[in-house]
């Protein structure tokens, strides 16, 4: 929690959030930290009801249909189709957004760099790279141009897909 702290305040013009968050005291001392959204592989309802009536965003897992409608029917905002890549990857989030093109959703797990695109083409608001920016390799000789390098790429590549999907 205090590298986001310092974090916040460093970069006080930029979002922070955190990953892999699975219990209630956890999104509290996040949001407490500074972080303005928080993400989890599953549903975690006391998370959800917990920031329901904050500006912080929650993007809680789900996996199949009836989880999508149950966590977007319970008041989240947005979704996170985890494990995505182990689900059919991009076809399974075109599959998804036919009944839920109401729902937004971020692709999560196992995506690259060169797999945006097609995601967002598909109708994914968004994916996370976590895996594909922080190379093994990289992180292990810390290896922050690198690192850095992949982001931007990334970035580039996002903004790209936005782009044509708004065409």
């Amino acid at each position: 929690m205090q590298v986001l702290r310092d974090l916040v305040h460093d970069y006080p013009a930029k979002t922070f959030g955190v990953g892999t968050v699975l219990q209630a005291k956890d999104a509290k001392d996040s949001i407490k930290s500074g972080a303005k959204f928080l993400m989890s592989p599953a549903t975690v309802m006391d998370i959800l009801v917990g920031v329901s009536e904050s500006d912080v965003l929650y993007i809680p897992g789900v996996m199949t249909p009836t989880e999508i409608l149950s966590a977007f029917s319970a008041g989240a905002k947005i979704v996170k189709v985890y494990p995505v890549s182990a689900l059919g990857g991009v076809g399974y989030i075109s599959a998804l957004k036919r009944p839920f093109s109401h729902i937004p959703m971020v692709a999560s797990q196992g995506i690259t760099i060169d797999l945006i695109g097609q995601y967002i083409g598909q109708g994914a608001s968004a994916v996370v790279l976590s895996d594909a920016i922080f190379d093994k390799e990289a992180m292990s000789q810390q290896n922050f141009d690198k690192i850095y390098q992949l982001a931007s790429h990334a970035a580039l590549q996002g903004k790209q897909a936005v782009e044509r999907s708004e065409c």
